[in-house]
């Protein structure tokens, strides 16, 4: 077992069990401590019960499934992905996402909102306990883990949520109002978090999975670039890159290998474990099993299917170069004559192509007459492996999520470069880093076998110097990130910030419809980019929502 699984155990130590769902933003522990009383284990129960929060996994199965840590439910709303599943009544509530029809009584919604400020109230609880210890000489650096928590919470909320309460470890949640702060002023706050603790945390830790210094970074990095402060993002995407301790995995494939989880690209991720019989797998992720004939994975559920739209992005010209403006003129199969990307076949399964060494066929597909192939392959390792559950929980395993990796702040500084308008030459040289690892990546000997060259044209190259302006680049990166960072989660956030959530799906809509006829009706405005405060929260404050 890692050593961070530590935590995991030791989630009731400080007594922080929910007795009623109704009242979880003002959480009091069924046992408390006094101040005499703390000590190094109740401790590391509160801050283990602080953690657990990020596996998003408090009130059962369902609302794990609705509010995953991945996000998947999000990417659902981008044009990177299907719904999937068993058809579009199965778990209806998420595929009025993927359609863009939004209600305030939508699950997706409720629970992430429940889950994250549970999670904000464990941290707060941890939080004063701290403060209040007389035993703790140096409470600087468990502060500075907390508030890095908290200030992840609230920027998962503030991405999803047009307004927000925002709480500090003195509020009294019944009489917090949600709009007291600005989006603007909230993200301050989350900056405020992010600051203290890199100021506070060490440069490692002791404890695998805990936060550090680059974790802050990171994070701060990816804050930023989603209001658009490059010269922020530039600061600490350096800061992470100049420090030497992670580097891009030297085969695709290792992200999905538990010998290569909180190594190589992981910067801040999320830990499971198969001990304490499974409870502390990625329940979010597990709807998203391919079917897999044969019960290789068990009898997955098939949600999470990579679109059409997403597949043909992987084209590659005779330069190895992506299509950047016209990728979807054409559609990618299986045989065709022209080149993909090697990350496609990383990234979903095709029919008649390798998955984790077996053959991807139609029968791994749960629901093919409605939502085609391409099931999901990343968070899947090797069937064959001893690391694997076999049969329920479908596909759980002990792999980690990566929140953010190291790939990702290579993007991000590229991008910050980019729209400064400034180093475009070493914007292009972090783009092409992260391409060879994709051109590395190819092999039908690696394993388990994911790619096959004989039946796949597979070519990546990097950009030349030749044509390299801003705006070729603004593409360039926007498409890397699509192509890298594929059913990880980000694909809908990243619209968000760029502005063109509403236009690029829109075209989507209209493009897709021939494969996807519950598409035709289907329309984004700007008045659905995030979701309204849950009807059931609004109806529970009294006046404090609106």
């Amino acid at each position: 077992m890692k050593q961070y699984k530590f935590l995991v155990a030791s989630l009731l130590v400080a007594g922080l069990t929910l007795t009623s769902c109704e009242d979880f933003l003002d959480l009091q522990p069924t046992g408390s401590f006094t101040s005499e009383q703390m000590d190094d284990e109740s401790i590391e129960g509160l801050m283990a019960a602080a953690y657990a929060g990020l596996e998003g996994h408090f009130f059962g199965n369902n609302e794990s499934f609705s509010a995953p840590t991945s996000n998947w439910v999000y990417d659902v709303r981008s044009d990177d992905a299907y719904k999937g599943g068993g058809g579009v009544t199965m778990e209806a509530y998420i595929h009025q996402l993927e359609i863009s029809n939004l209600t305030s009584d939508n699950p997706c919604a409720l629970n992430k909102w429940r889950n994250h400020y549970y999670s904000i109230a464990r941290v707060h609880k941890a939080m004063n306990a701290i403060n209040d210890a007389e035993s703790i000489e140096d409470k600087a650096p468990l502060l500075a883990e907390l508030r890095l928590l908290r200030g992840y919470f609230y920027f998962d909320l503030i991405r999803i949520f047009k307004q927000i309460p925002y709480l500090t470890e003195n509020s009294v949640a019944t009489e917090t109002r949600a709009d007291e702060f600005t989006r603007e002023q909230i993200y301050e706050k989350i900056y405020e978090d992010i600051e203290y603790a890199w100021q506070n945390l060490p440069e490692q830790q002791e404890q695998i999975g805990r936060f550090n210094k680059y974790v802050a970074a990171a994070l701060k990095a990816k804050v930023a670039a989603q209001i658009s402060d490059w010269e922020t993002v530039e600061t600490y995407a350096d800061y992470v890159i100049a420090s030497g301790k992670y580097q891009l995995y030297d085969n695709y494939l290792d992200m999905s290998k538990i010998e290569f989880e909180n190594k190589k690209e992981a910067i801040m991720a999320v830990q499971y474990s198969t001990a304490d019989n499974n409870a502390h797998i990625n329940w979010g992720n597990l709807l998203n099993t391919t079917y897999s004939e044969g019960n290789l994975f068990g009898t997955g559920d098939d949600f999470f299917l990579a679109s059409q739209n997403l597949v043909n992005a992987f084209r590659t010209d005779e330069n190895g170069l992506p299509y950047l403006d016209t990728f979807n003129d054409e559609d990618v199969y299986v045989g065709m004559d022209g080149n993909v990307d090697p990350r496609l076949d990383f990234t979903v399964g095709r029919i008649g192509m390798p998955f984790r060494g077996y053959t991807y066929t139609e029968g791994w597909c749960r629901a093919y007459d409605t939502y085609g192939e391409y099931s999901g392959k990343k968070g899947l390792i090797d069937p064959n492996s001893p690391d694997m559950v076999q049969g329920f929980p479908w596909g759980a395993s002990a792999l980690n999520f990566n929140i953010i990796r190291y790939a990702d702040i290579l993007l991000l500084k590229a991008e910050a470069l980019i729209e400064q308008n400034k180093d475009l030459e070493g914007a292009r040289t972090l783009i092409n880093d992260v391409r060879e690892k994709a051109k590395r990546s190819v092999s039908s000997t690696y394993t388990p076998v994911d790619c096959n060259p004989a039946k796949a044209n597979y070519k990546v190259e990097p950009y030349p110097a030749a044509g390299w302006t801003q705006d070729y680049a603004r593409k360039a990166v926007r498409m890397e990130r699509r192509l890298e960072l594929a059913m990880e989660g980000h694909r809908w956030f990243d619209l968000l910030r760029w502005g063109n959530a509403v236009e690029v799906m829109n075209e989507y809509f209209e493009t897709e419809s021939y494969l996807r006829p519950y598409y035709e009706d289907a329309h984004m405005t700007e008045d659905e980019l995030y979701f309204a405060i849950p009807k059931e929260e609004v109806d529970n404050a009294g006046n404090l929502y609106k």
